[in-house]
């Protein structure tokens, strides 16, 4: 699932911004090197939220896409693909909390 913000109503980098308000830990994946972010339900790495963030310029103006789904599980040894979900009450309900994060980070910037 994903939500776009504006840049401008971050007082921090995007990847500050997640790690430091919101509880993500940045994670680098040992294959592609692509950076994502994850937060953990549990005290075990699975099942996880896993953010990924893009920047991007929408008629002059900076935005930061937040695009989200929830790991399941880890990718088995002959799997292809992991266990997420994309959409559902849980994902749906971080969304929820990562927007209220961006609004409440506003408010407290102006």
């Amino acid at each position: 699932m994903k939500f776009e913000v504006k840049k401008k109503y971050l007082s921090l980098r995007p990847d500050q911004f997640v790690q430091r308000r919101c509880s993500y830990a940045r994670i680098v994946d040992f294959k592609t090197q692509q950076e994502s972010f994850a937060n953990r339900l549990g005290r075990d790495f699975y099942p996880r939220f896993h953010l990924y963030l893009e920047e991007k310029v929408d008629n002059g103006e900076e935005i930061v896409v937040f695009n989200l789904h929830l790991d399941q599980k880890q990718v088995g040894q002959s799997e292809t693909r992991h266990s997420a979900e994309y959409d559902g009450e849980q994902v749906a309900a971080e969304i929820a909390r990562l927007k209220s994060l961006v609004i409440e980070n506003y408010h407290q910037g102006v």
